[in-house]
């Protein structure tokens, strides 16, 4: 009994457990906050990948009608922190990844030097095998066993779940679901893809991040991967990045609404075969 008494302040006032808790956390937040965040996004190439990285910048950056081949960085400001985000090559679910693909997948990680506070590996909800499995540890692996320990698995697609929790999705989908969860030690966000611009979500999966880096100890060293054949520094990278990976558009509400389009007929060709799903149509766009 006498932990759940109030506690005497300096100023005179007394403090209830539950605000001493909320006070502790709030200083262990502002401990663990960082003035600079960096991103690597991860995943397939169509299901919601690219666009997880622009409801992250708040506006549309990375070209969502047409495959990127290329890596591309952008820059915003989450709460006063600068947030870098690069998007990588996705890789196809159903067929071998060029090696060209794999080595720029790789070079994403050198792009925010010193290195990614964390890589966002994203997966639509309802959409989970083992061959999906296997191509997850086949590309992630690229990046060496340490990865692991700076991933958040971010769901997507929440749509299809209707009244159904993401715990509850994430206990019956099975074992190769909970092994790439263990891989993560757990750590998994669900964003909401079809709000767009200021988003507090995105605050919120800024804040898990930060949690991450500070209980791993810092961000990951590209210099600590495994070793792979070196990507070719003399191709004219950025530009045809700017010309293949992410242009902004001179009419962005647009061109996003046909890009989300693209991306709901791609979900529902995936899923439509195992679970006869169709997600929600994105009414909120900001």
């Amino acid at each position: 009994m006498e932990a759940n008494k109030p506690v005497q302040t300096s100023a005179g006032q007394t403090s209830g457990p539950d605000e001493v808790a909320r006070k502790a956390g709030a200083e262990a937040k502002e401990a663990n906050r960082l003035d600079e965040v960096r991103l690597v996004v991860l995943g397939w190439r169509w299901p919601g990948k690219s666009l997880t990285g622009n409801t992250i910048l708040g506006r549309e950056e990375f070209h969502l009608e047409r495959a990127a081949e290329f890596c591309v960085t952008r820059q915003t400001e989450v709460q006063g922190r600068q947030v870098t985000v690069v998007d990588t090559p996705g890789w196809f679910s159903s067929q071998d990844t060029p090696p060209s693909y794999k080595q720029e997948l790789v070079r994403g990680a050198s792009l925010c030097p010193p290195g990614p506070h964390a890589f966002l590996l994203v997966i639509p909800v309802g959409m989970f095998t083992e061959v999906d499995r296997a191509r997850i540890e086949e590309h992630v692996s690229l990046f060496g066993e340490d990865v692991w320990r700076h991933t958040i698995v971010v769901f997507t697609w929440a749509d299809v779940l209707k009244k159904i929790s993401i715990e509850r999705y994430i206990r019956r989908e099975g074992k190769d679901l909970q092994w790439l969860l263990e891989k993560c030690k757990r750590r998994y966000f669900l964003i909401n893809n079809c709000i767009f611009g200021e988003n507090p979500q995105v605050g919120h999966l800024i804040e898990k991040v930060e949690k991450m880096v500070a209980k791993e100890g810092g961000h990951y060293n590209p210099e600590e991967a495994k070793e792979k054949k070196p990507v070719d520094e003399n191709r004219n990278s950025s530009k045809e990045a700017e010309e293949l990976g992410a242009q902004p558009k001179q009419n962005s509400g647009v061109g996003l609404s046909k890009a989300r389009e693209v991306e709901v007929l791609s979900i529902i060709f995936l899923f439509a075969e195992k679970h006869s799903l169709v997600p929600a149509g994105c009414t909120s766009m900001m």
